[in-house]
């Protein structure tokens, strides 16, 4: 990914909220995302990224299609041995023709490569769909979960993990 991207990716990343997650999260919420804003912050993101923090994008056609983002598994303040994948998102326009499998393969190869021994993601626990994707590439539920609220709507959220080395079924 470059900066040049993250317009991109902002569209791919609000397009995604706004159509996985609708019935999840409020409609009003959904509604006022900003591709725009969602850029500026991408940018910034990216400009500002840790130390480990990388962000990969899938093309076809010489167009960007999906983006997916991890780094250091971020416990509070800290960060631990493990990785988390920050964010997986392919335009709705896509979705189902592989670009996500190739972005999580991508991105768990080079977790394993850099020695971490799990990978670890959070997903709204109401996001069947995503949950589903997730466990075909081998992400097991771990038994956290996280209370995340949205316009005074509850959507918790649970944690998947997998081993780091292996791109499980998919």
């Amino acid at each position: 990914m470059t900066s040049e991207d993250c317009p991109r990716v902002a569209e791919i990343r609000i397009r995604g909220w706004q159509t996985a997650y609708r019935g999840l999260i409020p409609q009003p919420y959904l509604d006022a995302l900003s591709v725009e804003r969602d850029a500026e912050r991408r940018l910034a993101f990216f400009r500002q990224s840790e130390a480990g923090v990388v962000n990969l994008v899938a093309e076809a056609g010489g167009e960007v299609i999906g983006w997916a983002c991890h780094g250091p598994y971020r416990d509070g303040e800290s960060t631990t041995d493990d990785a988390e994948l920050y964010a997986i998102y392919v335009h709705p326009d896509h979705v189902g023709a592989g670009a996500g499998r190739a972005l999580l393969a991508e991105s768990a190869g080079r977790c394993a490569a850099a020695g971490r021994p799990r990978v670890l993601l959070w997903v709204l626990k109401g996001n069947t769909r995503a949950r589903r994707f997730y466990e075909r590439a081998g992400f097991r539920p771990d038994g956290a979960e996280v209370p995340f609220e949205v316009d005074g709507v509850a959507v918790p959220e649970v944690r998947y993990a997998r081993p780091a080395v292996g791109s499980g079924p998919g």
